[in-house]
């Protein structure tokens, strides 16, 4: 198979989360070990971390990648889902994998696929182990994909764990409280590995507490240990400045991911950082704060709060759930513009009525539908959406819905586009 017949097969032959939802969900790690056995375990290969969340996981992963590259260490980096490009999920040093190692990977091992029959996810797993061990990275970031505790990339003992934060999503398979939740994501803590949590809550800090205890695991809760302060948004850049025991520990870093919701990221990051210093990973303070100044350039990361346009100011966030629309109405409230043009679409198992409820009435919306079995229909999305005075018209695609907000906005007008990953992903 040349490329686009690999991912092709990839696509239609494997169990895909993406497309149709918690079906493709595997409940156990045989899989991804089985796998993973038949390649020689190269999860052994290479030292890790690990990082888990309901939101601000992808934007963590991409900051401690951006950090570590920039301190002089061949880091490898795997997120999911992509935006565009397959090859997105699997980097080492901010450059994807090739098209070849990707071709032939599944062709060596399609009889192990075959004999397996693992979902996409188990596959891509072993695919980016695979390749991080084959390149001898000194380090790779390995963010969890669902939950934490039956996810694949769970059979890596990393340096350290970090957990950026808890909220309801994907409720069908993780729980329906915040403390069941957060039970799965503290299945990446790991018996004498130290943990980082980005923030503490009320409803998972015990449970983060238990876990540790029983591992004999470290737990540091990063907001209680660092604080904020001038913080200020200029020019597409986030500036604040982090203090430790009230004394200045990083003054004035300057970040290329502008929304305010990466505050609390960045003080994962940093206490995260903090402990890999103890560790003996030699991290300069000119090397954390150029890479988290230039994360997008230095490991391609799109999506977040990302200017597409000046005017009229378009904006795009995969925020997608409660929490990321919570915060992402945050960043709204702090532009200035004359009319807000929303462009949103959703999949089915979300909680649609809860983002809607957050969503303002004085906006005009252009409703769409994501080009994936899981889309929620754009004319069912409009119906709901009127129940809480959300006035629009819905379109077939996102470019449709797109084009319309573009044609009718004003110069000195935002346009936001969001509600899903995949819908960014399209416009993107």
């Amino acid at each position: 198979m040349n490329y686009k017949q690999t991912i092709d097969y990839l696509y239609n032959k494997l169990p895909m989360f993406t497309r149709v939802g918690a079906v493709a969900f595997k409940k156990d790690l045989h899989n991804t070990i089985a796998m993973c056995e038949k390649l020689g375990n190269p999860q052994q290969q290479f030292k890790s971390i690990h990082i888990a969340g309901t939101n601000g996981k992808g934007s963590t992963s991409h900051m401690l990648a951006a950090i570590l590259q920039q301190a002089g260490y061949k880091t490898g980096l795997y997120t999911s889902p992509h935006l565009k490009d397959f090859r997105e999920r699997i980097r080492i040093n901010g450059q994807m994998v090739s098209e070849d190692f990707v071709t032939s990977f599944v062709n060596e091992q399609q009889d192990i696929i075959e004999e397996i029959n693992p979902s996409f996810f188990e596959v891509t797993v072993a695919m980016a182990f695979s390749y991080f061990a084959n390149e001898k990275v000194d380090i790779a970031i390995i963010e969890v994909g669902l939950g934490g505790r039956l996810d694949s990339t769970n059979i890596i003992t990393p340096e350290l764990s970090v957990i950026t934060n808890i909220s309801l999503d994907h409720t069908n398979m993780l729980g329906n409280t915040l403390p069941e939740i957060a039970g799965e994501k503290a299945g990446i803590i790991k018996p004498g590995i130290p943990v980082v949590i980005g923030e503490t809550q009320t409803e998972s800090a015990p449970v983060f507490l238990q876990k540790a205890a029983e591992t004999n695991s470290e737990i540091i809760f990063a907001d209680q240990l660092l604080q904020l302060r001038n913080t200020n948004r200029e020019n597409q850049f986030l500036t604040t400045s982090v203090f430790k025991d009230q004394q200045p520990l990083y003054t004035d870093l300057s970040l290329d991911l502008s929304g305010f919701y990466q505050l609390k990221n960045i003080l994962t990051v940093v206490q995260s950082v903090l402990v890999l210093k103890q560790k003996g990973y030699v991290i300069a303070d000119k090397a954390l704060f150029t890479a988290v100044a230039n994360v997008k350039k230095l490991t391609g990361l799109r999506g977040r709060w990302q200017t597409l346009h000046e005017h009229p100011l378009t904006i795009c966030d995969t925020g997608h759930n409660i929490a990321g629309i919570t915060e992402v109405m945050q960043n709204i409230k702090s532009t200035a513009f004359s009319q807000l043009h929303i462009v949103i679409g959703m999949v089915k198992d979300k909680d649609i009525s809860g983002v809607l409820k957050l969503l303002p009435t004085d906006a005009v919306y252009y409703f769409c539908q994501p080009d994936l079995e899981r889309a929620l229909s754009a004319t069912e999305l409009a119906e709901q959406a009127s129940k809480y005075e959300l006035k629009g018209e819905a379109f077939q695609t996102v470019t449709m819905a797109y084009q319309a907000a573009k044609l009718k906005a004003k110069p000195t007008d935002l346009i936001f586009i969001g509600g899903s990953t995949f819908v960014v992903a399209e416009v993107l």
